[in-house]
């Protein structure tokens, strides 16, 4: 007997005869899933999902049970189960975007990328105007947030994993405390506290400061996690080769948890970049582009959104939506960029 024409199969893999039994079972749940809801009170998506899935999940377990044994059973069940919770995780987050472009593609045209809204108002149509001021706006301040709340942020984090002072306890309290803080108690301690007793106006520089207030313990906590995940080995090998602390913390421990850190500040912009309240009691929320944000009232694109959805008008909402699009685009671009910093290869 020759084997040369015997292709080896890796024990794993499914065949063609289970691909085509589990098509029939998915095709037949299917079906049956629809069939079911029509004639049982069951409605809507969530009563298709939920029979769909209950369905599938003892298809595939009575066929395991039947192939195989009782354990084969479980662990088909098992798996179907943590399809199923991954798909309730990515749906909601699949039906935003999806909605979000449906919407918002309509109301990007090239002008608006280019134009303010110093020469028109929300109820005016698509044609007139555009959301210049609110991007660069929102940049700004982010930016501002960042080189503010960063720096604070990470000395925190490595005051509590290399320090551990006295302060430790107290410290890692008010971080989490702050965590929980609403947006709109930053906007307001921004307000009660610099605007009406200092400068007495409102600016794009009042706006960074209620945004650093969110964000630093969004840093802080997520670098404090990720330089707990350094070995302690690391640290003792720095302080054998007779590296100080804060010079083995800084050739070392922080080089070896960029990555995170990188992610940690993402994580920060995420947090901040969509916030409204703080933004519509400090920032004065101007209609026209203003290079200067210790002078005048500033645009945002939180701002600019909320003010379209509120004028009511068609073109207004189309504003809104095309608004909201470009800001999960920046977001996007945040994340991609984030990801190739932190990326093996760029780090070498």
């Amino acid at each position: 007997m020759s084997y040369e024409n015997v292709k080896p199969r890796s024990p794993w893999k499914a065949s063609k005869k289970d691909r085509l039994i589990n098509a029939s079972i998915f095709l037949a749940t299917l079906v049956f899933s629809f069939v079911f809801v029509l004639i049982s009170p069951l409605s809507g998506k969530l009563g298709y999902f939920v029979t769909f899935f209950v369905t599938y999940a003892l298809a595939n377990a009575a066929l395991s049970f039947k192939r195989y044994s009782v354990k084969a059973a479980k662990d088909s069940a098992i798996q179907v189960l943590i399809v199923c919770g991954s798909l309730l995780a990515v749906l909601p987050i699949a039906s935003i975007v999806f909605t979000v472009i449906s919407k918002g593609y309509k109301g990007i045209q090239p002008h608006i990328f280019v134009e303010d809204m110093s020469l028109a108002t929300a109820t005016d149509p698509i044609s007139n105007g555009g959301l210049l001021h609110a991007i660069t706006g929102t940049l700004t301040m982010v930016a501002i947030a960042m080189v503010l709340s960063v720096p604070l942020g990470i000395l925190t984090a490595l005051y509590l994993t290399e320090i551990r002072g006295r302060f430790s306890r107290p410290i890692r309290f008010l971080v989490q405390a702050m965590s929980g803080v609403p947006s709109v108690v930053a906007g307001l301690f921004i307000l009660s506290a610099v605007i009406y007793p200092i400068t007495k106006a409102n600016s794009g520089f009042m706006g960074s400061l209620a945004l650093t207030i969110l964000m630093i313990p969004t840093v802080a906590r997520t670098s404090e996690e990720v330089l707990k995940l350094i070995p302690e080995d690391l640290r003792e090998a720095g302080t054998a080769l007779g590296g100080t602390q804060w010079r083995t913390v800084a050739m070392i421990v922080v080089p070896a948890a960029r990555s995170g850190l990188i992610t940690a500040v993402i994580l920060g912009v995420a947090r901040i970049i969509g916030e409204t309240a703080p933004l519509l009691l400090v920032t004065g929320g101007g209609d026209k582009v203003n290079p200067n944000p210790f002078d005048g009232a500033m645009g945002s694109l939180p701002y600019y959104i909320w003010k379209s959805f509120g004028s009511g008008s068609e073109d207004g909402i189309t504003r809104a939506w095309a608004g909201l699009l470009v800001l999960l685009v920046i977001i996007i671009i945040l994340f991609s960029l984030a990801r190739l910093l932190s990326s093996r290869k760029v780090s070498r």
